[in-house]
């Protein structure tokens, strides 16, 4: 997360720092993670450009959960999305990793971010990572 692995096949350094949320599904989840494209379309991971699931031991019963975003089983890449509301149990299929400090208090700025076809309209000072704890 922190670059600490090089760079990817893409040329692009390996860390999710100054990338983008890229789409927005108001009242479910915001995603980012395509920091070799930035629009959904690329990622790449530091095991290659996809790896296999681990393990769904976590579920998505709240708002503030981290989970890969992917096209299937074993296809994770660097993608990931944030929960904003509890999730149905069709997720039950997606990696959830972590959940977001307590109190992440731009989850109520989610609500004002004007989006079109699933995309922000506008670049918003807090719609980029800016860093990455372990």
């Amino acid at each position: 997360m922190g670059g600490e692995k090089g760079r990817g096949k893409s040329g692009k350094p390996l860390h999710y720092k100054g990338s983008a949320f890229h789409r927005i599904i108001p009242s479910f989840m915001i995603q980012g993670g395509d920091f070799t494209l930035g629009d959904g379309r690329g990622g790449e991971s530091i095991y290659g450009e996809r790896f296999a699931d681990e393990n769904f031991k976590l579920n998505h019963t709240s708002p503030g959960l981290v989970s890969m975003a992917n096209a299937g089983p074993d296809s994770n890449g660097s993608q990931f999305f944030i929960t904003t509301v509890a999730t149905h149990c069709w997720m039950a299929n997606m990696l959830c990793l972590a959940r977001c400090f307590p109190g992440w208090r731009w989850s109520t700025k989610l609500k004002s971010w004007e989006v079109g076809m699933g995309r922000p309209l506008k670049k918003l000072s807090f719609q980029t990572v800016v860093n990455c704890l372990y």
